[in-house]
């Protein structure tokens, strides 16, 4: 009898018991112990790892998974993250029918390609979605077609975007600003009272030596790299799903090629991506990053006061900034490698400050889930929230000594200052489900945007200040937090 049955009336029976993942997650290191890279880095050979971990045929299931041209042998290291879920992971395989093991592996394999599909399996996939999510319909086609276009072609309507869409004035305004908040960061670093000098030189340094990529790189002007980079990827106007697969196995062959290649951190591939409202820090590049996608709308526009632009996209360029001195970033040297190039009782004291943050985000509760949020899950997001923002202020303050003070806006009373918090808080205006609420504060590394403005904010005596908020008051509590 074969390992995989297809018929419904013959895959139930063995099927059910395993679509409980909670058993895998069970098994799994929580997110809350997932923060210490130097504890999650374990290198080993295969053949170590084959000795620790011995009912699995580790060689045959990598190379099968690799390459034909891209094979691996006994004494290839690897980077084992969490040994303790393999050793588990051993144990509940150990105990699970071969059959259920085909079933569920047939099972993610399909799960992955739903959205591809019939009509009928993605009303299915729908149904699943909206328990988790609250969401009852999809996107227009259209719109789902232009979504997975863009994300799946990601390098090629990125030239397209730029060349059409972006402004090469925003690119230079936004430059000026990332060099002012990057400043104003390093001056921080001078004035904190924590850091011995030994790290507080390393600090500097790191600040120093942190890399921009902004907007786009100019590769994307060049057709013909373009051509080349996407030279051997097939698409079939007339098989959908088939493209889709083509798309995998295009990108899965271009990782593959990197295998062994030392890390280009300038890659222009790696930063080709700019029609994507986002942005990012790399602790391994120690890098920053501000596609195209992001300089523009609520975020930036080159023609606004400048009390909205550090507001908005400052916001953003002080928390990316900031990611790498937070729990995780702070792992890592000026290089990107994962070096401890902290003095003892300099990480006590940062380890403090930071359960400042983790405690104070911890104590709100999200009044209708009756929830409190995961500080120890956010501490990451919510450090370079609190010193972006602050980054971001000191840095426009600059700006009005060098420039004067800027008109106020036409029908407003607020001033300069006060839209800067304004600006800041606008771009976090968001309306969320209560179902996708709930799943974001168990499994998102951010806290829900609400807090993502109230908490910070309550944190900036130049907040109290320009609001004149009374001390003790919700906005101007008498115990803050901070970090930078």
């Amino acid at each position: 009898m074969p390992a995989l049955q297809i018929g419904i009336d013959t895959i139930s029976p063995c099927f059910v018991p395993f679509l409980n993942e909670s058993l895998l997650f069970q098994i799994s290191l929580p997110s809350e112990k997932r923060r210490n890279a130097t504890a999650l880095y374990n290198p080993m050979t295969i053949d170590k790892l084959q000795a620790q971990f011995p009912s699995i045929p580790w060689i045959e299931y990598m190379n099968n998974l690799l390459s034909p041209d891209t094979q691996v042998t006994n004494d290839e290291v690897v980077v084992v993250s969490v040994p303790s879920y393999i050793r588990n992971f051993e144990a509940l395989i150990s105990r699970t029918p071969k059959r259920v093991q085909a079933n569920y592996v047939m099972w993610r394999a399909a799960a992955s390609s739903v959205s591809y599909l019939t009509e009928k399996l993605r009303k299915r996939q729908l149904d699943y979605t909206t328990v988790v999510t609250g969401r009852t319909e999809r996107e227009a086609r259209w719109k789902e077609c232009i979504d997975i276009s863009a994300g799946s072609l990601s390098i090629a309507s990125g030239a397209l975007y730029v060349r059409k869409y972006f402004n090469e004035d925003a690119r230079q305004n936004a430059k000026e600003m990332v060099a002012d908040i990057r400043e104003e960061f390093q001056d921080i670093l001078k004035t904190v009272d924590w850091m011995d000098d030994k790290t507080k030189k390393n600090a500097l340094d790191k600040a120093k030596s942190m890399s921009t990529h902004i907007a786009y790189p100019d590769e994307l002007m060049d057709d013909k790299k373009l051509v080349e980079f996407y030279n051997g990827l097939e698409l079939d106007p007339e098989h959908y799903m088939r493209s889709i697969l083509n798309l995998t196995l295009f990108g899965t062959r271009f990782s593959f090629k990197r295998l062994r290649q030392p890390v280009n951190k300038t890659d222009w591939i790696t930063h080709g991506r700019p029609a994507v409202v986002n942005a990012f820090y790399s602790s391994i590049e120690n890098s920053i990053q501000f596609p195209a996608g992001i300089l523009q709308g609520v975020f930036f526009n080159a023609d606004r006061p400048r009390y909205m632009n550090y507001g908005a996209i400052g916001f953003v360029i002080g928390h990316e900034i900031t990611h790498g001195f937070d729990d995780q970033g702070r792992q890592f040297d000026k290089n990107g490698n994962l070096v401890d190039w902290w003095q003892e009782e300099t990480k006590k004291r940062f380890v403090e400050k930071a359960q400042c943050i983790i405690d104070q985000y911890g104590n709100y509760s999200v009044p209708e889930l009756k929830l409190n949020l995961n500080g120890i899950n956010t501490q990451g997001e919510n450090i370079a929230d609190n010193g972006g923002i602050k980054e971001a202020y000191l840095a426009y303050n600059k700006w009005v000594d060098r420039n004067g003070e800027e008109s106020h806006l036409p029908g407003l009373k607020y001033t300069g200052r006060q839209m800067f918090w304004l600006s800041a808080a606008s771009i976090w205006c968001s309306k969320t489900r209560n179902e996708e609420l709930q799943q974001l504060i168990v499994t998102d590394e951010h806290a829900p945007e609400k807090y993502r403005v109230i908490v910070p904010l309550s944190n900036m005596e130049y907040f109290a200040n320009d609001f004149k908020c009374p001390v003790g008051s919700k906005m101007n509590p008498v115990k803050k937090c901070k970090v930078w």
